[in-house]
């Protein structure tokens, strides 16, 4: 992506560093003396990158594959005085995640997460020849009826959430805490959720440096 810049190259990777180190724009604006409304338009180009980037390069899943869904929004709504209901059946808003064991992680907001729904996604992203392994939500069912004849689950309503042979979810389950966690920092999230969640999926299990070096590979300088 080609961005127009106003400061030093130089000051520009020291934002593109405390972006990775996830310091907050407000913070970085601090440190490094700038205005607050400067970090702020840089870490949302920084933002909108790695959303573009991560659309676009996240296809052809294979291998030992990882489905689950996730809800996120806040615990209370105005005017109710309960606690929202936590998982299924819930109002907060559904995500959908596939992990790749050893590799990436994908998450795309969905409207609820039935069956029809998460196949649609599955066969666009997922190799049919990949194993798939679930938990016992019955949107998960039919899988191997559109070709996914290697599909394990378990059943978290058993207390049953590892099996032999490595059939568990539990590295996209990781993955939820890791964003639950990171996200709870940010007040009103859910104004820029899916820019949030696409970030989310490009800090997962990476070094600074590996972000500062995936970034500035996907940023073009133009000065103005």
């Amino acid at each position: 992506m080609l961005i127009k810049v106003k400061i030093s190259k130089h000051k520009l990777k020291k934002i593109i560093k405390h972006f990775c180190v996830d310091i907050e724009a407000s913070k970085t604006a601090q440190l490094l003396n700038i205005n607050r409304k400067t970090a702020n338009r840089y870490y949302n180009i920084f933002r909108q990158i790695i959303y573009t980037k991560q659309v676009n390069d996240f296809i052809d899943f294979f291998g030992e594959i990882e489905l689950d869904e996730s809800y996120f929004g806040a615990s209370r709504v105005r005017g109710n005085k309960c606690k929202l209901k936590r998982g299924r059946g819930t109002i907060k808003q559904p995500v959908f995640g596939i992990f790749e064991r050893n590799g990436r992680v994908y998450t795309e907001i969905v409207p609820d997460c039935k069956k029809k729904t998460l196949q649609a996604i599955l066969l666009g992203k997922v190799n049919i020849n990949s194993i798939i392994n679930s938990d016992g939500w019955r949107g998960y069912n039919g899988l191997v009826d559109v070709g996914y004849d290697k599909h394990f689950r378990v059943n978290h309503s058993k207390n049953e959430f590892s099996k032999k042979n490595g059939v568990h979810v539990n590295g996209i389950e990781s993955f939820w805490s890791f964003v639950k966690r990171r996200l709870a920092k940010f007040n009103g999230y859910m104004i820029n959720f899916d820019m949030h969640l696409k970030e989310c999926e490009w800090r997962w299990k990476k070094s600074t440096e590996e972000l500062e070096n995936d970034l500035c590979k996907s940023i073009k300088i133009m000065r103005t």
